[in-house]
């Protein structure tokens, strides 16, 4: 698989949005930001326009406006950028990372006991 694009943390502000309402036109992008963000509608057209041209959204002009649907994934843009972190920061060593955030006390008890629960799935299933 090809590497997926770069996408800067504004981009992936803009990404986030497509992601959940996809198709959307570029008016309720807009719209949406500007409830979260102090962007100005230029600075948000800027943004998608990065994105068409990075290859992360993909549109079609319906009428006089433009409607876009994102062509990366977000499932994979996760897994790329937790790999790539990961690999960065840890050495790819996933026990090395988990170890910092349960050390370090950065995961609540759900989080430790949503982990457990994962595991024991896992292991249920016979995975190495």
């Amino acid at each position: 698989m090809a590497p997926l694009p770069q996408i800067s943390e504004a981009e992936f502000e803009v990404m986030k949005i497509v992601w959940k309402y996809a198709p959307i036109n570029t008016n309720e992008i807009t719209e949406k930001l500007l409830q979260t963000t102090s962007w100005s509608p230029k600075t948000i057209q800027t943004l998608i326009k990065r994105l068409v041209t990075k290859g992360a959204l993909t549109y079609e002009k319906q009428r006089r406006v433009f409607v876009y649907t994102p062509v990366v994934k977000e499932s994979e843009y996760i897994s790329q950028e937790s790999n790539a972190f990961l690999k960065r920061y840890y050495h790819g060593d996933i026990t090395a990372m988990l170890s910092t955030y349960i050390e370090d006390d950065q995961l609540s008890e759900t989080e430790l006991d949503h982990l457990r629960s994962l595991l024991s799935k896992r292991s249920k299933k016979g995975g190495d």
